[in-house]
């Protein structure tokens, strides 16, 4: 069984979405707090779930005012792959410099960080991000500032996880080599909720 994809008769309404927006808007800034990792001090890691999703998707279609069948839909078959299916993490990661011609150097120098960037699971092998799978944000010269990128754990990962080991991050990175052993308590208890 996989995480929930946002189904159409799950979303609320516009109206509805107005009454509670306020109050939902203040549960996802909590969660997603702890649900973000620095990994020193450039890049920062925002793992998504349902509810960041849901909010995403009802952000958007509130901006838009998008009542219509067809755009509700184009907005879940946009967003929902974005939501973890029981066996990965999926993550957005900020890259920030900020500083425009100080971020143009690091940038150009971070060329492939985004294939570099990990998590390990106590006493298993590190497992490498799957970076970018929608389109290509990388080009001859840098690396994008945004990445979105995915992490695959076999079922004995996910087993040792919620047995109750730890949870380490970092990037491997000719130009940005960072640990962070283990992540904290309530990000690596929310990240498990994750695992179907």
């Amino acid at each position: 069984m996989s995480m929930a994809q946002i189904s159409r008769d799950s979303l609320w309404t516009l109206e509805h979405y107005a009454r509670i927006r306020n109050q939902f808007r203040q549960e996802v800034i909590a969660h997603k707090r702890i649900r973000q990792v620095a990994l020193g001090e450039h890049i920062t890691l925002f793992f998504e779930d349902e509810k960041t999703i849901r909010y995403q998707i009802q952000e958007m279609l509130r901006i838009e005012k998008t009542f219509e069948e067809s755009g509700i839909q184009d907005e879940l078959d946009a967003y929902n792959p974005l939501i973890p299916d029981g066996r990965n993490f999926k993550c957005t990661m900020m890259i920030e410099y900020p500083n425009p011609e100080v971020r143009k150097t690091e940038l150009a120098k971070l060329k492939g960080v985004e294939d570099r960037v990990w998590v390990q699971v106590e006493g298993r092998e590190k497992v490498f991000a799957i970076a970018d799978e929608d389109l290509e944000r990388e080009n001859e010269e840098k690396t994008s500032s945004v990445h979105f990128m995915r992490f695959e754990l076999d079922e004995d990962m996910a087993g040792a996880l919620k047995y109750g080991v730890g949870l380490a991050m970092g990037v491997d990175h000719p130009s940005y080599n960072v640990v962070v052993d283990p992540i904290a308590a309530e990000t690596r208890a929310s990240l498990v909720r994750d695992l179907a």
